[in-house]
């Protein structure tokens, strides 16, 4: 049977570009010796001329470093998984460092060094640093996503503790974002952190999207939800949406001109009173912090271009049954603003729209 070995990119050239192969070894220096048997070259790329490991490259055998094993005395039997992960992959030069915070993303095949690259060099945009935005910054900087923006203009009130998981009791009357900051540098240096202290709105948010890569809508009122995918429409930019209220919360993904829009699926907003908000209602922390890691791991899957969105699919979650459905959601042609003949081609006042909603109107 032997070992599974997985390639890295910089050395599939010796192994006929093959991603996985198979070779025997009693441990990792017998595998690497039988490896330069079946392809002449390998060793040299490994190891020292004094048969010692090279620096830059890391072994994993199961998901586990053998720097805190036995090094390349480390025992192997049949079946094992061994990952050689090098420092320079898919074009970028890893540090140390780097390479054992993110070595659990980078031995994923659908990562790899190129897809821990792109995550590196992503800029998402985070709209509300409260029950969703929390949960998803924290698993966006933890996965190193390079550059991250925070939009809030609210300041840490004692009852956002119980959900809202980046502000502590001593953060209570700070910025969100500046509470949100300090906590993702210490989680991660690696990232860079802007702040926008302030409410999005018509006239601002167009200059702030415009220099991210995909938008996160954490928000908790439907003038801003309306707001963000009306701009993100307008601007050809992919983001992710979520509301939370008790025990269950919905999740989508847009991507303008592939899909379905938020006004496919809600043309006009409800009546103010007729929904109520989680301040009214009450919230469930756990919910939130399931469906902000829902829009993270949507926004890792966007980056690496890896796996199914929930683009055209609104999925819903039930605490109480503990339960996922996703049903399919159609682009609407005659849609205000993604249909074939849109009539909304400005940004609006979108607290008035709502309101005059509300009327009847």
């Amino acid at each position: 049977m032997g070992v599974r070995v997985r390639i890295p990119v910089p050395l599939q050239k010796l192994t006929g570009n093959q991603t996985e192969v198979e070779c025997e070894g009693k441990d990792i220096r017998d595998l690497i010796e039988n490896l330069d048997k079946k392809y002449p070259g390998i060793k040299e790329r490994l190891c020292e001329e004094n048969g010692s490991l090279r620096r830059f490259i890391n072994f994993f055998v199961n998901e586990q470093d053998i720097r805190f094993l036995q090094g390349d005395k480390t025992e192997l039997k049949d079946g094992d998984e061994v990952s050689i992960i090098p420092a320079i992959a898919g074009g970028i030069d890893f540090s140390e460092e780097q390479i054992e915070r993110y070595s659990r993303q980078i031995i994923l095949p659908e990562v790899g060094g190129a897809g821990q690259k792109k995550i590196l060099e992503a800029r998402v945009l985070i709209i509300g640093c409260g029950g969703l935005g929390s949960p998803c910054a924290y698993y966006l900087a933890s996965a190193g996503v390079g550059h991250i923006g925070l939009v809030d203009s609210d300041r840490v009130e004692l009852n956002n503790l119980q959900r809202q998981i980046l502000h502590f009791t001593s953060d209570v009357g700070k910025l969100k974002v500046e509470s949100a900051k300090e906590k993702l540098n210490s989680l991660n240096p690696d990232v860079e952190i802007t702040t926008y202290p302030l409410r999005i709105t018509s006239e601002n948010i167009m200059d702030i999207i415009k220099d991210y890569d995909i938008i996160v809508d954490g928000s908790d009122n439907f003038p801003t939800r309306y707001l963000v995918n009306d701009a993100c429409v307008i601007a050809g930019k992919p983001f992710s949406h979520a509301g939370i209220l008790k025990f269950e919360g919905q999740a989508i993904t847009i991507v303008p001109h592939e899909g379905p829009c938020y006004r496919c699926l809600f043309p006009e907003p409800p009546p103010p009173g007729m929904v109520p908000s989680c301040q009214e209602a009450g919230i469930l922390g756990a919910v939130a912090g399931i469906l902000g890691m829902v829009q993270a791991t949507e926004v890792l899957k966007y980056i690496l271009g890896k796996g199914e969105l929930l683009n055209g699919k609104l999925l819903i979650f039930n605490a109480l049954d503990m339960s996922f459905r996703r049903v399919n959601i159609q682009r609407n042609a005659n849609c205000q603003i993604c249909g074939d003949n849109p009539t909304i081609r400005e940004l609006i006042d979108y607290e008035e729209f709502c309101q005059l909603r509300s009327a009847g109107k």
